[in-house]
């Protein structure tokens, strides 16, 4: 069982990391002006990220299946360690992020003479793929050079609030399935109950906000100069969601559990 719990938490780790390195290709788009080539090749890393939950998810509901069998089964401290894996997978993507937008750049110039994502890839050399280690820089963080990003605080607080309720949204389902064994089935498909409301967020407020930064940053030289902190900024904030998602988990799944007993 230990062994699947360390699969699992490596596939949680690519998920995040996967989502979360979208902003480095939006930034090397963006430094291109080739904004709509970039956006084009996020497909690949949602393909990534779906690939790893169509393995991830039914292992980790594996572990309330055990919980059924064995009461003593510590369901709830595996889920807050899956949870802990979005955060390394976060945390290991804010940390590679100087060295995917030189990637990611070579990329998207890569693919205007493929024309075609298959041509690309099939173009890709052995040499090529040794060539990415000249791409890697080292992350350097420097406190005082976020103060005067005009961010605001709302914001901010927003996209953690929406990440944290992204990363718990199936697992506290799942727990709500242990709290409420006779209508698990019932519990376990209701993580729309939570991620609905983060959906609505991203969607009126997260998203536009978003997209209306990178426009900007599109017309303007001087603060495209800027979006690669404002980005390293939104990536901290997915980061502080996923630990925040630790505290929400069995408040969402008592919520859950609650909703369903009242169908």
């Amino acid at each position: 069982m230990i062994n699947q719990l360390f699969t699992v938490f490596l596939l949680t780790m690519v998920i995040h990391a996967a989502e979360t390195l979208s902003y480095s290709l939006r930034y090397a788009g963006v430094k291109l002006n080739k904004i709509a080539v970039a956006l084009s090749l996020t497909g690949m890393l949602v393909l990534v990220s779906r690939t790893a939950n169509l393995i991830q998810a039914p292992l980790t509901a594996k572990f309330i299946d055990l919980a059924k069998v064995d009461p003593t089964f510590p369901v709830l401290d595996y889920l807050r360690f899956v949870i802990l894996a979005a955060t390394a997978g976060t945390g290991i993507a804010i940390l590679l992020f100087p060295s995917f937008v030189p990637i990611w750049g070579r990329v998207i110039s890569k693919l205007e003479v493929a024309g075609s994502l298959p041509r690309l890839i099939s173009s890709v050399t052995i040499q090529q793929l040794k060539n990415a280690k000249h791409y890697l820089r080292k992350p350097t963080f420097r406190l005082h050079t976020f103060r005067y990003l005009e961010i605001p605080k709302r914001f901010i607080i927003l996209n953690i609030l929406v990440t944290a309720i992204y990363t718990i949204g199936v697992m506290s389902s799942l727990y709500a399935a242990h709290l409420v064994p006779g209508l698990s089935t019932t519990a376990s498909q209701s993580s729309g109950l939570i991620n609905g409301i983060a959906t609505i967020l991203l969607t009126i407020f997260i998203d536009p906000q978003i997209g209306l930064i990178t426009d900007k940053a599109i017309h303007n030289k001087d603060y495209r100069q800027q979006l690669g902190k404002i980005y390293v900024l939104l990536m901290v904030s997915r980061l502080f969601g996923t630990l925040v998602g630790q505290l929400l988990l069995v408040p969402a799944a008592l919520f859950i559990s609650w909703i369903v007993q009242l169908i």
